[in-house]
C-alpha cells in the first residue's frame, strides 16, 4: 500500500470513528479497540464489494495495521483528556485550572468535568505538544503564550511560576459553520426588523463597531454582519487569531498577526497589518478586535476612504466603548490632544452595536446607537440611540424575556444612505 493510500485510509477511519456518539466517553483502550474493529469492517466490506480495495488491504502486515491504528488514535486522542474534550462539538469553552480541575462551557452553562489529567507532567507534555506545533515556546522564562489548535480554537496558556495552581489553559472554540443573521434571529438576539436595518447600514457602508464584554458574542455577531457585505467588494480581514468566517466574498484577503520568536524578533502586530492593508486597495477593512494602539490606524482608515469598515472592542456600554477608544488611541499617539482624538473618533465611527451576556447566560443585542459627533462645549459625544433592549413580562431571575425596541429617535446621519441609493429613513 502506497503512502498516499495509507494516509487516505487513516483519514477514512478517523472520520468513521469520530461519528461514534460515545467517542468522548471511551477509554484509550476502548478507542483502540474501536479503531481496530472499524478497520476490520473495512476488510469485510472490501471482500464483499471491491476486489481491488481488498487486495490493497490484504497487503498490510501486522506491523502496518498497528501503525495505521496508532495513527488514527493519535489523530483523535493525541491530546489526551483534552483531545476527548474537544471531540465534543457542543463545548464552546474549556478552562483547565491545573491538571485536576477542568471546567467547560456547554450551551451557555459552565460546569466542572469529572475527568482530569493523570498528573501535572502529563498536562505539561500536552501543552508543549500543541504549542510547539504552532512554532511557539512556553517555559519558565516565557510562561505566557497565545496560540491556537489545529481546528482553529484560540488558546491561552499560563505556566508556573506565574500560575500558582499549575498550568492554566483556556480554550475558546468556534463553530464550524459561520454564524448567520437568521440564526441570531432564531436565538432571539435580533428581530427581523433590526436585521433588515443592519443589512441596509452595512450595504450603505456605515462604519460599525460591535462592543461587549468577554463572551458576549462580538466575533459571532461580526461574522453575521459580514454576510451583508456586497460580494463584488475587496475585503481585508485582520485578526490576532483567525476566527472570522466570511463567506461568498471572492476578493478576500485574510491577515493574521505573528508573535515574536524565541529571540524576541519577528513580531507582526495588528497595527503593522492595518498599515499594510491600506496599500492593498481594500474596499473595507474588517479588524477582528481592536485592543491597543492600532485603534488610531483603524480610525484613520475609516476616515480616509474606507467606509464600511467593521471591528469589535471590549466594553461595558456604548459610552465605555468610546472612552476605551480614546485610551487605545493615546497608546499609539500620546502627544495628540484629547479633543482631537475625540473628534476623530466621532468622525470615523457611525454606529455602535452593544452586546451583553445577561444573568441567564443568554447573549443579547442591548443597544444600537448612532454616533452623531463630538460637542466641544460640553466635551461629550453626541449619541442617538436607535434601538434599546427592553425586558418584558415573563422575565425572572433565571430567565430573561425581552426584545430590541425602536426608540422615537429618527436616524440623523442619512448621507451614506442616500448616496448608496437607499431610502433616507431608518
Amino acid at each position: 500500500m502506497t503512502e498516499s493510500m495509507r494516509n487516505e485510509l487513516v483519514g477514512q477511519l478517523k472520520t468513521e470513528v469520530h461519528n461514534n456518539p460515545d467517542l468522548t466517553n471511551l477509554s484509550d483502550e476502548a478507542l483502540q479497540e474501536l479503531i481496530k474493529t472499524t478497520l476490520e469492517e473495512k476488510f469485510t466490506w472490501a471482500r464483499q464489494n471491491s476486489p481491488q480495495a481488498y487486495r490493497e488491504l490484504a497487503s498490510l502486515n501486522f506491523k502496518e495495521k498497528r501503525l495505521i491504528i496508532d495513527a488514527v488514535f493519535e489523530a483523535i486522542r493525541g491530546l489526551g483528556v483534552l483531545g476527548q474534550i474537544i471531540a465534543d462539538a457542543e463545548i464552546t469553552e474549556v478552562m483547565i485550572n491545573g491538571y485536576a480541575d477542568i471546567f467547560v462551557e456547554k450551551s451557555g452553562r459552565l460546569s466542572k468535568l469529572n475527568r482530569h489529567f493523570e498528573s501535572q507532567k502529563e498536562l505539561e507534555t500536552i501543552i508543549t505538544k500543541f504549542v510547539s506545533q504552532s512554532g511557539r515556546v512556553v517555559n519558565e522564562s516565557e510562561p505566557i503564550v497565545d496560540t491556537h489548535l489545529e481546528d482553529g480554537s484560540r488558546v491561552n496558556v499560563v505556566m508556573p511560576p506565574v500560575a500558582l495552581n499549575g498550568p492554566i489553559v483556556t480554550i475558546r472554540r468556534f463553530p464550524k459553520e459561520a454564524m448567520t443573521v437568521q440564526k441570531l434571529i432564531a436565538f432571539g438576539s435580533l428581530t427581523l426588523e433590526v436585521a433588515q436595518v443592519l443589512e441596509t447600514l452595512v450595504k450603505a457602508k456605515y462604519n460599525i463597531f460591535v462592543s461587549g464584554g468577554t463572551g458576549s458574542g462580538k466575533t459571532t455577531f461580526l461574522n453575521a454582519l459580514s454576510n451583508f457585505i456586497p460580494k463584488d467588494e475587496r475585503i481585508i480581514t485582520i485578526e490576532d487569531s483567525a476566527e472570522l468566517q466570511i463567506k461568498n466574498i471572492q476578493n478576500l484577503v485574510r491577515l493574521e498577526t505573528r508573535n515574536a520568536g524565541p529571540d524576541g524578533s519577528g513580531a507582526i502586530s495588528i497595527r503593522d497589518l492595518i498599515k499594510s492593508a491600506l496599500r492593498m486597495r481594500p474596499d473595507r477593512i474588517v479588524v477582528g478586535e481592536v485592543r491597543g494602539a492600532e485603534a488610531l490606524d483603524m480610525l484613520q482608515a475609516m476616515n480616509t476612504g474606507h467606509d464600511g469598515s467593521l471591528s469589535t472592542g471590549h466594553a461595558n456600554s456604548t459610552a465605555d466603548m468610546l472612552s476605551r477608544l480614546e485610551t487605545m488611541v493615546l497608546q499609539g499617539a500620546a502627544g495628540l490632544p484629547l479633543e482631537a482624538i475625540r473628534q476623530q473618533i466621532a468622525s470615523a465611527v457611525d454606529i455602535i452595536i452593544h452586546l451583553s451576556r445577561l444573568r441567564d447566560k443568554s447573549r443579547k443585542t442591548m443597544e444600537i446607537v448612532e454616533v452623531l459627533g463630538y460637542d466641544t462645549a460640553t466635551r461629550t459625544f453626541t449619541l442617538n440611540p436607535l434601538y434599546e433592549f427592553k425586558e418584558t413580562t415573563g422575565s425572572s431571575k433565571d430567565h430573561v424575556v425581552g426584545t430590541l425596541v425602536r426608540t422615537d429617535n429618527p436616524m440623523k446621519n442619512t448621507y451614506k444612505l442616500t448616496t448608496a441609493g437607499f431610502q433616507a429613513k431608518i
